[in-house]
């Protein structure tokens, strides 16, 4: 599903606008920002999942086309887990 789909499916679920479903969209998604962008980042939403910050450590890796080795940088990355509900609708 592409984001437009979402945003048409969401428009015609709660019976609004295009433009305002693109707007709850856009909410959804900043709120997930801002909550990951905190020290301890992490978003619940009980029945379908969590989304948590985690920090990678710096690794060294290997450049596939020469296999040369190289130093990558530690990095912030989202991790999700499922929730229950979510888990068994699948």
């Amino acid at each position: 599903m592409t984001k437009p789909e979402l945003i048409e499916k969401m428009a015609k679920d709660a019976k609004i606008t295009k433009a305002q479903a693109a707007l709850a969209l856009k909410s959804f998604t900043e709120g997930v920002k801002m909550a990951l962008k905190k020290k301890d980042g992490k978003l619940t939403l009980v029945g379908f999942g969590t989304f948590s910050k985690v920090r990678r450590k710096a690794r060294k890796g290997r450049n596939p086309q020469t296999g040369e080795p190289i130093k990558i940088k530690a990095s912030n990355a989202v991790k999700f887990k499922p929730g229950k509900a979510l888990k068994e609708s699948i």
